[in-house]
């Protein structure tokens, strides 16, 4: 009878082991390694596009997933980063298990600057284009020392242009980096929104409001009934105070509604990308108006599903 018992013990233990395996689609469990860029994410998966031979890993992200960036010399240490970190655009390198065309993640690493370039995208931005108007402001303040300057001596004229010429050439160089950018992440795959909500805030606050928490949760309720949805979070600021602060203040009216959705609204880390701080970019409205600076306090809320899930 104890030998029995033991059997069906065993038995059972297996078909465990067996059952995990193929819900993630891991049925040899072979350790796998994959270094590539993320093109999609739908929920818990990871579409990550091969830099060697070009082809497509779907990357399963499970409650034990890490996610690191490697410090030191010789990498031995990591400083540990969110699942909200894995957004579109970002190269990673995968560590887990399964097949040649689907891995369950045990470790993700990536790099300062490429998450850096990553989040920049996502805001919306483009820092070769930021670099490139600085650039060109440098142009501006250097034309204008020469026409302030006339009557100081020929070689600061001299200067100046060679400044200008040195300047004009930074441009073009970053010309081509945004080209080559834009064609990095021109081939991202695309979105549908299947909801939306837009948060609005006091003056110099990030405290949400009763009704508009109640706008969240039922966004959320929303949400977590579809399949593979991510959810997309950007905060903005009036033009009220200084660049620094409006930056500061959209980027933490942004983590207070990521922090509402996750706490008070269920729903899994792993279905929000990093947010976006848009400072006073793109504003709804005029910020001369206390009306307009209204409207700009915001925060929007989207929920995203890729095409090619949104359309079986």
């Amino acid at each position: 009878m104890k030998r029995q018992s033991r059997w069906v013990v065993i038995c059972t233990a297996l078909l465990c082991i067996v059952s995990a395996g193929s819900a993630y689609g891991a049925s040899d469990g072979s350790k796998v390694k994959v270094e590539g860029l993320i093109t999609g994410r739908d929920g818990e998966n990871l579409t990550v596009k091969t830099l060697k031979g070009s082809t497509t890993v779907v990357v399963v992200l499970t409650d034990t997933t890490k996610v690191q960036i490697p410090k030191g010399l010789l990498k031995l240490r990591h400083t540990d980063q969110a699942i909200t970190a894995l957004i579109p655009g970002l190269k990673i390198n995968v560590e887990g298990t399964g097949t040649d065309t689907r891995v369950v993640a045990n470790t993700i690493k990536l790099t300062k600057d490429d998450l850096r370039l990553a989040e920049t995208i996502q805001a919306g931005l483009n820092p070769t284009e930021q670099q490139q108007q600085k650039n060109a402001a440098n142009i501006a303040g250097n034309k204008q020392d020469i026409q302030a300057n006339n009557a100081a001596a020929e070689q600061r004229s001299a200067d100046n242009k060679a400044g200008i010429a040195a300047n004009q050439q930074a441009v073009a160089a970053n010309q081509e980096d945004i080209q080559a950018a834009n064609k990095r992440f021109s081939e991202l795959s695309e979105y549908d929104v299947k909801g939306a909500a837009t948060i609005h805030f006091a003056s110099s606050s990030s405290k949400i409001a009763p009704e508009d928490a109640t706008m969240l949760s039922q966004l959320a309720q929303t949400a977590s009934g579809m399949t593979g949805y991510i959810i997309q979070v950007k905060g903005f600021a009036d033009s009220s105070g200084n660049a620094a602060m409006n930056q500061q203040l959209s980027m933490d009216r942004a983590q207070a509604v990521i922090a509402y959705l996750i706490q008070d609204c269920n729903i899994p880390v792993r279905h929000v990308i990093a947010p976006g701080a848009m400072g006073t970019a793109d504003p709804s409205a005029p910020n001369e108006t206390a009306q307009g600076r209204a409207e700009n306090r915001r925060v929007e809320v989207k929920v995203l599903v890729n095409k090619g899930i949104a359309g079986q």
